[in-house]
């Protein structure tokens, strides 16, 4: 499964945009108390995303994948006036689509369709919210099918080790859990445990709408006052943003019958909201092409080496590489992160970056749902949604010296975890270092 560096916080596409539209400014109102962000969009695509704060912070361990549920339910179980078939007949009949998702931070509820045609997928969208009828026969359903791609997960290496990494890191905090869940919790979970917790998740001051069309303000007031009026104010949320950082290396070992052996690694990264966080998203996809070119190409360790900056409301840095020489990987790695903080990156490798930084969120970002997901991920995780529209200025402003400091304030300390055989490994090099040792596979 390859793992993609990437960055949640990634800039709204304007390069899609017609030059008449060009001039219209992205703006926010509150409409019941909850905000509406509306970018406009150049196109004849309505995309709306009504967003659920939250995420993994809002329920117990052993309630993983509830909320997942609940919003796969929104929109396979039918509503109160449609049941699974018609609703997905009317959707079907207008070429739209309505979907559920759920992510460690919060939860999303999004449609999809030409302007023509909102009117006729409105109705639907405000039902699939609203009045949700969690049928329990279309229920067991998508619980069947929740339950099959989890054991497929489970039975992919990569997986697997993402999984030990996040448990063990993250152990004793709220990111350790999965918002898909585990097989034995989601098979216990009835449809009117699940619509009860719904329930409770539906308010206003957990919510935030994100429209990315080019529709009138007063059509988009009338429509979401209406969706907004019948659900209740609730408690105000917040994001509970927390500082990762490793004091320690540590070590663990799971023997698994593997083709080959896993070895992830875990550290240290920047809030969403530090001064530092582009600098070290940059630097990071730089280290990613030398830990990928040191690891495969010269010494021929993995074949799918990654790096990677992870984000949300905990960030963190990782690395993994699948290898039949685990301490191999390790002296190379430990090597190759001692000459980066004592040499830095090079002018040529930022100035590279920059350009594949940007030509890559520009790609991202040329459809009305991938601008909307930006948007909201900026606001939920940053409490700014206008940070999506400066990331250009923001990314072409970063120093070699910003990322130099940023690789070495962050990279330290790493949390290793191991699948596969153990005898293959020694605990001692991920724990004690491999440099100044005397205990160096690659020079021994």
């Amino acid at each position: 499964m390859k793992k993609y560096i990437y960055t949640l916080l990634i800039a709204a596409s304007v390069v899609s945009a017609k030059p008449a539209m060009a001039q219209n400014k992205a703006y926010e109102m509150m409409v019941n108390g909850v905000k509406v962000i509306v970018q406009p969009s150049g196109n004849d695509i309505v995309e709306i995303q009504t967003i659920l704060k939250g995420g993994v912070h809002n329920y117990p361990a052993d309630k993983m994948g509830i909320e997942a549920l609940a919003m796969t339910a929104l929109t396979e179980c039918g509503t109160v006036r449609h049941d699974k078939n018609s609703f997905k007949d009317a959707l079907d009949r207008v070429s739209a689509s309505i979907y559920g998702s759920s992510g460690k931070d919060y939860s999303v509820l999004g449609m999809s369709c030409i302007k023509s045609d909102l009117d006729a997928v409105w109705p639907l969208y405000n039902e699939a919210l609203t009045q949700p009828r969690f049928d329990t026969t279309e229920f067991s359903r998508i619980k069947d099918d929740a339950i099959n791609n989890l054991k497929q997960r489970e039975s992919s290496p990569d997986a697997a080790i993402d999984k030990m990494a996040n448990e063990t890191a993250f152990a004793g905090r709220d990111f350790a859990k999965d918002p898909n869940g585990t097989p034995e919790i989601i098979s216990k979970l009835t449809a009117a445990e699940t619509k009860a917790y719904y329930n409770t998740i539906l308010s206003r001051s957990r919510m935030l709408v994100v429209v990315v069309a080019d529709l009138d303000r007063s059509v988009i007031e009338q429509k979401v006052g209406q969706m907004l009026a019948g659900i209740k104010l609730g408690k105000p949320v917040g994001l509970q943003k927390t500082f990762f950082r490793v004091y320690n290396n540590s070590f663990k070992a799971e023997s698994r019958d593997l083709a080959t052996n896993y070895v992830e690694g875990v550290t240290s990264g920047p809030e969403v909201d530090a001064p530092d966080y582009i600098a070290f998203s940059v630097a990071m996809r730089i280290f990613a092409q030398r830990h990928f070119l040191d690891i495969r190409t010269n010494n021929g360790l993995s074949y799918a080496p990654q790096a990677w900056f992870s984000n949300g409301s905990t960030t963190s840095a990782r690395f993994s590489v699948s290898t039949t020489m685990p301490d191999k990987y390790i002296a190379v790695f430990d090597k190759l992160v001692d000459s980066t903080k004592k040499h830095g990156f090079t002018k040529d490798e930022l100035a590279d970056m920059k350009i594949t930084y940007l030509t890559g969120f520009y790609y991202k970002n040329e459809t009305n749902g991938a601008q909307a997901a930006s948007i909201a991920s900026n606001e939920v995780l940053r409490g700014d949604w206008k940070h999506s529209l400066q990331l250009v200025q923001d990314v072409k402003k970063v120093s070699l010296a910003d990322i130099n400091q940023a690789f070495s304030k962050y990279i330290g300390n790493i949390v290793w975890v191991y699948q596969g055989d153990t005898k293959k490994v020694n605990p001692k090099l991920y724990i004690n270092g491999t440099l100044g040792t005397g205990d160096n596979p690659v020079a021994n």
